[in-house]
Protein backbone atom coordinates (compact mmCIF):
# COMPACT_ATOMS: atom_id res chain seq x y z
CA UNK A 1 0.00 0.00 0.00
CA UNK A 2 1.67 3.10 -1.64
CA UNK A 3 2.18 6.11 0.55
CA UNK A 4 1.08 9.61 -0.38
CA UNK A 5 1.10 13.26 1.39
CA UNK A 6 -0.87 16.14 0.52
CA UNK A 7 -0.75 19.81 1.43
CA UNK A 8 -2.65 22.77 1.32
CA UNK A 9 -1.79 25.95 -1.08
CA UNK A 10 -4.21 28.85 -0.18
CA UNK A 11 -4.04 32.30 -2.21
CA UNK A 12 -2.78 33.95 1.48
CA UNK A 13 -0.95 32.96 4.33
CA UNK A 14 -3.39 32.61 7.89
CA UNK A 15 -5.02 30.15 9.76
CA UNK A 16 -7.28 29.98 12.75
CA UNK A 17 -4.71 31.18 14.67
CA UNK A 18 -2.63 33.32 12.18
CA UNK A 19 -3.92 36.87 11.07
CA UNK A 20 -3.82 36.92 6.96
CA UNK A 21 -0.78 37.93 5.91
CA UNK A 22 -0.22 40.54 2.46
CA UNK A 23 -2.82 40.39 -0.24
CA UNK A 24 -5.99 38.51 -0.42
CA UNK A 25 -4.21 37.04 -3.55
CA UNK A 26 -0.59 36.73 -2.66
CA UNK A 27 1.51 35.82 -5.68
CA UNK A 28 5.12 35.86 -3.66
CA UNK A 29 3.62 33.83 -0.75
CA UNK A 30 1.45 31.02 -2.99
CA UNK A 31 4.67 30.43 -4.93
CA UNK A 32 6.86 30.34 -1.74
CA UNK A 33 4.08 27.89 -0.29
CA UNK A 34 3.92 26.08 -3.18
CA UNK A 35 7.58 25.53 -4.02
CA UNK A 36 8.15 24.85 -0.39
CA UNK A 37 5.95 22.00 -0.28
CA UNK A 38 7.19 20.47 -3.43
CA UNK A 39 10.86 20.38 -1.93
CA UNK A 40 9.24 19.23 1.33
CA UNK A 41 8.45 15.70 -0.46
CA UNK A 42 4.76 16.36 -0.56
CA UNK A 43 3.31 14.65 -3.40
CA UNK A 44 0.34 16.86 -4.21
CA UNK A 45 -1.16 20.43 -2.58
CA UNK A 46 -4.85 20.60 -2.13
CA UNK A 47 -6.71 23.97 -3.39
CA UNK A 48 -10.17 24.54 -1.58
CA UNK A 49 -13.00 26.31 -2.47
CA UNK A 50 -15.14 28.69 -0.58
CA UNK A 51 -17.13 31.19 -1.70
CA UNK A 52 -15.54 34.34 -0.41
CA UNK A 53 -11.90 32.92 -1.66
CA UNK A 54 -10.59 33.40 -5.20
CA UNK A 55 -10.95 30.91 -7.33
CA UNK A 56 -9.47 27.37 -6.90
CA UNK A 57 -8.69 26.22 -10.87
CA UNK A 58 -7.31 29.80 -11.35
CA UNK A 59 -4.73 29.23 -8.51
CA UNK A 60 -3.67 25.65 -9.97
CA UNK A 61 -3.22 27.05 -13.18
CA UNK A 62 -0.48 29.23 -11.64
CA UNK A 63 0.85 26.87 -8.85
CA UNK A 64 1.82 24.58 -12.28
CA UNK A 65 3.44 27.50 -13.76
CA UNK A 66 5.94 28.42 -10.91
CA UNK A 67 6.58 24.17 -9.95
CA UNK A 68 7.59 20.92 -11.64
CA UNK A 69 6.45 18.19 -9.94
CA UNK A 70 3.65 18.55 -7.16
CA UNK A 71 0.32 17.28 -7.82
CA UNK A 72 -2.90 19.96 -8.30
CA UNK A 73 -5.38 18.40 -6.33
CA UNK A 74 -8.15 21.02 -7.10
CA UNK A 75 -11.72 21.28 -5.20
CA UNK A 76 -14.77 21.01 -7.17
CA UNK A 77 -18.38 21.49 -6.28
CA UNK A 78 -20.46 19.48 -9.07
CA UNK A 79 -23.67 21.59 -9.56
CA UNK A 80 -22.22 25.38 -10.50
CA UNK A 81 -21.60 24.68 -13.97
CA UNK A 82 -22.13 22.42 -16.76
CA UNK A 83 -20.25 18.99 -16.26
CA UNK A 84 -18.91 18.94 -19.77
CA UNK A 85 -17.64 22.32 -19.22
CA UNK A 86 -15.33 21.15 -15.80
CA UNK A 87 -14.27 17.92 -17.80
CA UNK A 88 -12.31 20.73 -20.09
CA UNK A 89 -11.38 22.75 -17.46
CA UNK A 90 -9.56 19.33 -15.85
CA UNK A 91 -8.62 17.97 -19.00
CA UNK A 92 -6.61 21.52 -19.95
CA UNK A 93 -4.93 21.85 -16.18
CA UNK A 94 -3.81 18.35 -16.41
CA UNK A 95 -2.39 18.88 -20.03
CA UNK A 96 -0.47 21.98 -18.66
CA UNK A 97 0.55 20.53 -15.73
CA UNK A 98 1.78 17.20 -17.72
CA UNK A 99 -0.46 15.12 -15.92
CA UNK A 100 -0.84 16.50 -12.38
CA UNK A 101 -3.74 17.40 -11.95
CA UNK A 102 -6.74 15.62 -9.47
CA UNK A 103 -10.47 16.61 -8.70
CA UNK A 104 -11.90 17.15 -5.01
CA UNK A 105 -15.66 16.29 -5.28
CA UNK A 106 -17.07 18.34 -2.71
CA UNK A 107 -20.77 17.64 -2.57
CA UNK A 108 -21.90 19.04 1.01
CA UNK A 109 -19.94 21.88 3.00
CA UNK A 110 -21.29 24.58 4.78
CA UNK A 111 -24.97 24.95 3.65
CA UNK A 112 -24.31 28.62 4.39
CA UNK A 113 -22.05 28.45 2.06
CA UNK A 114 -23.62 26.81 -0.90
CA UNK A 115 -26.88 29.36 -0.83
CA UNK A 116 -24.25 32.08 -1.19
CA UNK A 117 -23.52 30.59 -4.75
CA UNK A 118 -27.10 30.12 -4.88
CA UNK A 119 -27.75 26.44 -4.34
CA UNK A 120 -30.67 25.56 -2.32
CA UNK A 121 -31.03 21.74 -3.20
CA UNK A 122 -31.02 19.43 -0.20
CA UNK A 123 -28.39 16.78 0.51
CA UNK A 124 -29.89 13.96 -0.96
CA UNK A 125 -30.25 15.68 -4.46
CA UNK A 126 -27.33 17.38 -4.06
CA UNK A 127 -25.33 13.94 -3.80
CA UNK A 128 -28.06 12.57 -6.35
CA UNK A 129 -26.86 15.48 -8.95
CA UNK A 130 -23.42 14.64 -8.00
CA UNK A 131 -23.52 10.79 -9.36
CA UNK A 132 -25.06 11.96 -12.51
CA UNK A 133 -22.31 14.69 -12.89
CA UNK A 134 -19.42 12.62 -12.32
CA UNK A 135 -21.05 9.55 -14.49
CA UNK A 136 -20.60 12.82 -17.42
CA UNK A 137 -17.31 14.34 -16.39
CA UNK A 138 -16.59 10.72 -16.94
CA UNK A 139 -17.76 10.26 -20.57
CA UNK A 140 -16.59 13.74 -21.42
CA UNK A 141 -13.07 12.41 -20.69
CA UNK A 142 -13.11 9.17 -21.84
CA UNK A 143 -15.35 8.95 -24.58
CA UNK A 144 -13.66 8.72 -28.35
CA UNK A 145 -16.75 9.33 -30.66
CA UNK A 146 -19.52 11.97 -29.59
CA UNK A 147 -21.83 10.62 -26.78
CA UNK A 148 -25.55 11.92 -25.30
CA UNK A 149 -26.61 11.95 -21.93
CA UNK A 150 -30.19 12.27 -20.88
CA UNK A 151 -30.53 12.25 -16.76
CA UNK A 152 -32.39 13.79 -14.80
CA UNK A 153 -30.23 16.95 -13.97
CA UNK A 154 -28.62 17.19 -17.10
CA UNK A 155 -29.00 16.76 -20.65
CA UNK A 156 -25.81 16.34 -23.17
CA UNK A 157 -25.98 15.40 -27.37
CA UNK A 158 -23.53 15.11 -29.40
CA UNK A 159 -20.84 15.49 -27.02
CA UNK A 160 -17.52 14.93 -28.27
CA UNK A 161 -14.39 16.91 -26.02
CA UNK A 162 -11.08 16.24 -28.22
CA UNK A 163 -8.88 17.58 -25.06
CA UNK A 164 -7.94 14.47 -22.61
CA UNK A 165 -6.31 14.00 -19.33
CA UNK A 166 -2.66 12.68 -19.82
CA UNK A 167 -4.09 9.82 -17.77
CA UNK A 168 -7.24 8.61 -15.70
CA UNK A 169 -7.59 11.83 -13.46
CA UNK A 170 -7.79 10.58 -10.57
CA UNK A 171 -11.08 11.54 -8.04
CA UNK A 172 -10.85 12.42 -4.54
CA UNK A 173 -14.11 12.48 -2.56
CA UNK A 174 -15.34 14.03 0.78
CA UNK A 175 -18.88 13.35 2.62
CA UNK A 176 -19.34 11.62 5.55
CA UNK A 177 -22.83 11.39 4.95
CA UNK A 178 -24.64 7.84 4.17
CA UNK A 179 -25.29 9.58 0.47
CA UNK A 180 -22.07 10.73 0.43
CA UNK A 181 -20.75 7.03 1.20
CA UNK A 182 -22.80 5.72 -1.70
CA UNK A 183 -21.41 7.77 -4.59
CA UNK A 184 -17.90 7.46 -3.39
CA UNK A 185 -18.38 3.87 -3.65
CA UNK A 186 -19.15 4.09 -7.06
CA UNK A 187 -16.82 6.56 -8.40
CA UNK A 188 -14.06 8.16 -5.93
CA UNK A 189 -10.25 6.93 -6.41
CA UNK A 190 -9.45 8.23 -2.62
CA UNK A 191 -12.28 8.51 -0.27
CA UNK A 192 -11.21 11.39 2.19
CA UNK A 193 -11.93 11.48 6.01
CA UNK A 194 -11.22 14.17 9.15
CA UNK A 195 -8.66 13.31 11.31
CA UNK A 196 -10.75 11.09 14.10
CA UNK A 197 -10.12 8.50 16.86
CA UNK A 198 -8.74 5.02 15.56
CA UNK A 199 -12.30 3.12 16.27
CA UNK A 200 -13.98 5.43 13.76
CA UNK A 201 -11.55 5.62 11.37
CA UNK A 202 -11.76 1.86 11.38
CA UNK A 203 -15.40 1.66 10.93
CA UNK A 204 -15.43 4.32 8.05
CA UNK A 205 -13.15 2.28 6.07
CA UNK A 206 -15.46 -0.81 6.34
CA UNK A 207 -18.54 1.30 5.90
CA UNK A 208 -17.25 2.33 2.38
CA UNK A 209 -15.37 -0.83 1.30
CA UNK A 210 -18.82 -2.72 2.14
CA UNK A 211 -20.50 0.00 -0.59
CA UNK A 212 -17.66 -0.23 -3.36
CA UNK A 213 -18.27 -4.47 -3.11
CA UNK A 214 -21.57 -3.60 -4.60
CA UNK A 215 -19.55 -2.52 -7.48
CA UNK A 216 -16.48 -4.80 -7.46
CA UNK A 217 -14.60 -1.97 -6.16
CA UNK A 218 -13.17 -2.77 -2.40
CA UNK A 219 -9.74 -3.40 -3.59
CA UNK A 220 -10.06 -0.25 -5.82
CA UNK A 221 -10.92 2.54 -3.39
CA UNK A 222 -8.36 4.14 -1.10
CA UNK A 223 -8.68 6.22 1.89
CA UNK A 224 -6.92 9.50 2.66
CA UNK A 225 -6.93 10.98 7.05
CA UNK A 226 -6.76 14.77 7.10
CA UNK A 227 -5.06 16.15 10.33
CA UNK A 228 -2.71 19.14 11.79
CA UNK A 229 0.32 17.56 13.55
CA UNK A 230 1.68 20.39 16.19
CA UNK A 231 5.44 19.35 16.18
CA UNK A 232 7.73 19.93 18.94
CA UNK A 233 11.28 19.11 20.34
CA UNK A 234 9.54 17.35 23.38
CA UNK A 235 6.34 16.43 23.60
CA UNK A 236 5.64 19.18 27.03
CA UNK A 237 6.99 21.23 23.99
CA UNK A 238 4.30 20.09 21.30
CA UNK A 239 1.25 20.67 23.91
CA UNK A 240 2.69 24.01 25.09
CA UNK A 241 2.81 24.82 21.28
CA UNK A 242 -1.08 23.65 20.85
CA UNK A 243 -2.18 26.08 23.76
CA UNK A 244 -0.37 28.37 22.19
CA UNK A 245 -2.19 27.79 18.85
CA UNK A 246 -5.69 27.74 21.04
CA UNK A 247 -5.33 31.08 22.42
CA UNK A 248 -4.39 33.25 19.83
CA UNK A 249 -7.17 31.02 17.72
CA UNK A 250 -9.98 31.91 20.42
CA UNK A 251 -9.02 35.48 19.57
CA UNK A 252 -9.36 35.48 16.06
CA UNK A 253 -12.30 33.66 15.38
CA UNK A 254 -13.93 34.86 17.99
CA UNK A 255 -17.33 33.18 16.92
CA UNK A 256 -20.31 35.62 17.13
CA UNK A 257 -23.26 33.78 18.27
CA UNK A 258 -26.42 34.57 16.65
CA UNK A 259 -24.25 35.83 13.26
CA UNK A 260 -25.87 34.78 9.83
CA UNK A 261 -22.83 33.24 8.40
CA UNK A 262 -22.77 31.02 12.03
CA UNK A 263 -25.93 30.01 11.97
CA UNK A 264 -25.14 26.46 10.94
CA UNK A 265 -22.43 26.26 13.75
CA UNK A 266 -21.51 23.04 14.22
CA UNK A 267 -24.63 21.83 12.22
CA UNK A 268 -23.28 22.44 8.72
CA UNK A 269 -22.68 19.10 7.46
CA UNK A 270 -22.19 15.50 8.95
CA UNK A 271 -18.66 15.77 9.24
CA UNK A 272 -18.61 18.80 11.22
CA UNK A 273 -21.22 16.81 13.77
CA UNK A 274 -19.05 13.87 14.35
CA UNK A 275 -16.10 16.17 14.79
CA UNK A 276 -18.09 18.50 16.92
CA UNK A 277 -19.88 15.22 19.25
CA UNK A 278 -15.96 13.95 19.32
CA UNK A 279 -14.66 17.43 21.07
CA UNK A 280 -17.60 17.61 23.39
CA UNK A 281 -16.38 13.87 24.56
CA UNK A 282 -12.56 14.48 25.89
CA UNK A 283 -9.80 16.96 24.27
CA UNK A 284 -7.59 14.56 23.82
CA UNK A 285 -8.53 11.18 21.80
CA UNK A 286 -5.72 8.06 21.45
CA UNK A 287 -3.19 9.56 23.57
CA UNK A 288 -2.50 12.54 20.91
CA UNK A 289 -5.72 13.16 18.60
CA UNK A 290 -6.58 17.29 19.59
CA UNK A 291 -9.77 18.47 19.30
CA UNK A 292 -9.73 21.68 21.25
CA UNK A 293 -9.83 23.67 17.07
CA UNK A 294 -12.77 21.07 16.28
CA UNK A 295 -14.68 22.78 19.26
CA UNK A 296 -13.69 26.21 18.87
CA UNK A 297 -14.64 26.39 14.89
CA UNK A 298 -17.82 24.20 15.08
CA UNK A 299 -16.15 21.26 13.05
CA UNK A 300 -15.41 23.18 10.17
CA UNK A 301 -13.23 21.57 7.90
CA UNK A 302 -9.61 19.68 8.83
CA UNK A 303 -9.16 20.91 12.47
CA UNK A 304 -8.39 17.91 14.61
CA UNK A 305 -4.27 17.32 15.51
CA UNK A 306 -2.00 15.21 16.16
CA UNK A 307 0.31 16.70 18.98
CA UNK A 308 3.70 15.39 20.00
CA UNK A 309 7.98 14.77 18.79
CA UNK A 310 8.14 14.46 15.50
CA UNK A 311 8.98 10.42 16.10
CA UNK A 312 5.38 10.50 18.18
CA UNK A 313 3.24 12.12 15.75
CA UNK A 314 4.83 9.28 13.07
CA UNK A 315 4.17 6.52 15.11
CA UNK A 316 0.09 7.69 15.68
CA UNK A 317 0.22 7.87 11.35
CA UNK A 318 1.45 4.62 11.24
CA UNK A 319 -1.22 3.24 13.38
CA UNK A 320 -4.05 4.83 10.82
CA UNK A 321 -2.10 3.26 7.76
CA UNK A 322 -2.36 0.09 9.51
CA UNK A 323 -5.87 0.39 9.28
CA UNK A 324 -5.92 0.85 5.73
CA UNK A 325 -5.12 4.59 5.40
CA UNK A 326 -2.49 5.59 2.52
CA UNK A 327 -2.87 8.91 2.19
CA UNK A 328 -2.00 11.64 4.55
CA UNK A 329 -3.19 15.19 3.99
CA UNK A 330 -1.20 17.56 6.49
CA UNK A 331 -1.71 21.05 7.40
CA UNK A 332 0.07 23.35 9.56
CA UNK A 333 -1.44 26.70 11.88
CA UNK A 334 2.04 28.48 11.14
CA UNK A 335 1.49 27.03 7.35
CA UNK A 336 4.99 27.78 5.68
CA UNK A 337 7.06 26.96 8.53
CA UNK A 338 4.89 23.96 9.21
CA UNK A 339 4.87 22.70 6.13
CA UNK A 340 9.03 22.75 6.03
CA UNK A 341 9.11 21.35 9.29
CA UNK A 342 7.26 17.96 7.97
CA UNK A 343 8.99 17.85 5.10
CA UNK A 344 12.66 17.68 7.21
CA UNK A 345 11.04 15.84 10.11
CA UNK A 346 7.50 14.34 9.99
CA UNK A 347 7.12 12.77 6.36
CA UNK A 348 10.64 10.76 6.33
CA UNK A 349 9.93 9.33 9.38
CA UNK A 350 6.45 8.14 8.37
CA UNK A 351 7.51 7.20 5.14
CA UNK A 352 10.93 5.33 6.90
CA UNK A 353 7.88 3.47 9.57
CA UNK A 354 6.05 1.97 6.84
CA UNK A 355 9.36 0.51 4.89
CA UNK A 356 10.09 -0.96 7.94
CA UNK A 357 6.73 -2.50 8.39
CA UNK A 358 6.56 -3.82 4.32
CA UNK A 359 10.31 -4.89 4.96
CA UNK A 360 8.96 -6.93 7.97
CA UNK A 361 6.22 -8.48 6.00
CA UNK A 362 8.54 -9.57 3.02
CA UNK A 363 11.04 -11.12 5.64
CA UNK A 364 7.87 -13.17 7.16
CA UNK A 365 6.62 -14.11 3.70
CA UNK A 366 9.98 -15.02 2.49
Amino acid sequence: MSLEFIGLIGPQESSESQAPRGPLVDLDFIKAFAQAQEYAGFDKALLAVNTSAPDAMILASYVAAVTERIGLLVAHRPGFQAPTFAARQFATLDQLSRGRASINVITGGDSGDLQRDGDFLDKDARYARTDEYLQVLHKTWTQTTPFDHHGEHYRVEDNLTLVKPVDKLPVYFSGASDAAVEVAARHADVYMMWGEPLEQVRERIAQVRKAAARYGRENHIRFSLSLRPILGATEDEAWARAERILADARQRIGIRQGSRREKNFGKSNVGSERLVQLASQRKVHDTRLWTEIAALGGGAGNSTSLVGTPEQVAEAALAYYQLGVSTFLFRGFDQLRDAVDYGQTLIPRIRALVAQQQNGRTTRSA
